[in-house]
């Protein structure tokens, strides 16, 4: 799984990120070499998801100025007991000044405190909007899989599908999710070693289904395949480059054993079936 930098736009491929979170605080500070770094690399469009009321104002900032960005309006999991009142109208409120994505939302049992009760209302009234409004939903799971397929087959469903977005789901539940409209993307974090069972999922995902992330600026890749070393101001920690986007899309065709450019087509024929139409901002 080899490094390797601008690729993608030396052999004329496009290049499009399923899932980030360019608007998080520890990446603002390097927004000014971020942009170029995309544009170099061949990045032309990438999901920006909000993880509740308190970045959603950012997130439509970015989709305002950057010409890659989709932006997705929706209260995470982690953060439903952070929600105001009046959180669902104010969602509602970005949705009409922007028909964009409904995301992250979704369930998870795994953060300390989870009120997964809670967590199921927020996620249903949510997935109602984003089907109401046939908008792509971003979802995120972990360890609340049977959960999350009962009310996805309880629905409603948007229409042009939704993401599971860095899907850790096992091999047997991507049948029933795909046929309810899922589709699945992969993060660089698989690429580490010990993430085998996962790649082995991956490569099992029907190809019509297939998307690729960086969840910028979590999951980051193994160093030797990160031409982007990015670290957080104040702490040094590391942060995942959202330009680092080529090796994520190098990984997973050596995963599945397929050329990058029959990989990229069909990545950018997924992309634009789930977020194609999609206003970027206004």
């Amino acid at each position: 799984m080899g490094g390797g930098s601008h690729w993608a736009k030396a052999m004329g491929i496009r290049l499009y990120d399923a899932h980030n979170h360019l608007q998080d605080e520890r990446l603002k500070p390097h927004w000014e070499a971020i942009r170029p770094a995309l544009e170099r690399e061949g990045v032309v469009r990438m999901v920006v998801n909000g993880a509740g009321e308190m970045d959603w104002a950012e997130v439509l900032a970015l989709a305002r100025q950057w010409p890659q960005v989709l932006p997705s309006f929706g209260c995470h999991p982690w953060y439903v007991a952070q929600c105001g009142e009046d959180w669902q109208k104010t969602l509602v409120s970005y949705l009409d000044r922007v028909a964009s994505g409904v995301g992250e939302i979704g369930l998870d049992r795994w953060v300390k405190g989870h009120d997964l009760a809670r967590q199921e209302a927020a996620f249903q009234w949510q997935l109602k909007l984003a089907a109401e409004r046939n908008l792509p939903a971003s979802i995120h799971c972990l360890q609340a899989w049977g959960r999350l397929l009962e009310n996805l087959r309880a629905g409603p469903l948007p229409r042009r599908g939704f993401l599971l977005h860095s899907y850790g789901g096992s091999r047997e539940l991507l049948g029933p999710l795909a046929e309810l409209g899922a589709y699945f993307s992969f993060p660089g974090y698989f690429a580490h070693p010990r993430k085998a069972r996962q790649r082995e999922v991956f490569r099992q995902v029907p190809a019509d289904r297939l998307l690729v992330e960086t969840d910028a600026p979590d999951q980051l890749l193994p160093e030797n395949l990160n031409a982007y070393p990015l670290a957080e101001a104040g702490t040094g920690k590391p942060l995942n480059h959202p330009a680092c986007l080529g090796a994520v899309y190098r990984c997973l065709a050596e995963v599945r054993g397929e050329p990058l450019e029959v990989l990229s087509h069909q990545v950018e024929e997924n992309f634009h079936k789930l977020f194609g139409g999609l206003a970027r901002g206004s």
